[in-house]
């Protein structure tokens, strides 16, 4: 098992997988209506079974390499985490997402695990184009896609129909080249990478 640290604060990044679904569910319960504001996963996860089914999918887009889940721990509690939504190869573009439970906001962590995500899409896997979408109203999210030097694309309007409203989504990029000067002024300027966190 590996766990990638995501900085000095004892935040590791680890995968997600469905022999933790009570420790998911555990999670999920924790932040229900704080993960729920923007975001379906609290109403897919609400028992052990559909826990675990929830992560057996990701475990199998994992298997057809079309996505991946991992999860977020703070001193060794869950509090969040990240995922491949969308890995499409063939088109080298694939799609980051996050939720966190409230005692993991505030702290950079989706930021930070979301870096690793994307360096391991662009740098490893040859992926063109990381997209991020979020929903327009959920300002946290969008302040990752710009802390992360992504681009804004636009909106699509009324395009996410959840708890009986149509939500607009703002649709965020980075392409490959984009990244690699990211990261290389990043490596560059440490004290310019820790403020972007």
């Amino acid at each position: 098992m590996f766990a990638i640290s995501l900085g000095d604060d004892g935040a590791e990044l680890r995968p997600l997988e469905p022999w933790r679904a009570e420790e998911f569910l555990a999670h999920i319960d924790r932040g229900r209506e704080f993960i729920g504001q923007y975001i379906g996963l609290a109403a897919a996860a609400t028992d052990i079974g559909s826990a675990r089914a929830f992560l057996q999918s990701y475990a199998e887009k994992q298997a057809a390499d079309g996505g991946r889940i991992y999860g977020i721990w703070l001193d060794g509690t869950l509090v969040g985490g990240v995922l491949f939504r969308v890995f499409d190869t063939a088109l080298e573009y694939c799609e980051v997402g996050c939720w966190l439970e409230p005692t993991g906001a505030g702290r950079g962590l989706v930021t930070r695990a979301v870096r690793v995500l994307i360096d391991w899409a662009v740098l490893e896997r040859g992926m063109h184009r990381v997209e991020w979408m979020a929903a327009a109203a959920n300002t946290a999210s969008l302040k990752v896609a710009q802390r992360l030097g992504m681009t804004r694309d636009g909106v699509l309007r009324e395009a996410y129909p959840y708890r009986g409203v149509r939500h607009d989504m703002e649709v965020w990029s980075v392409l490959a080249p984009q990244w690699r000067e990211l990261r290389a002024a990043d490596a560059a300027s440490p004290r310019q990478s820790a403020s972007r966190r």
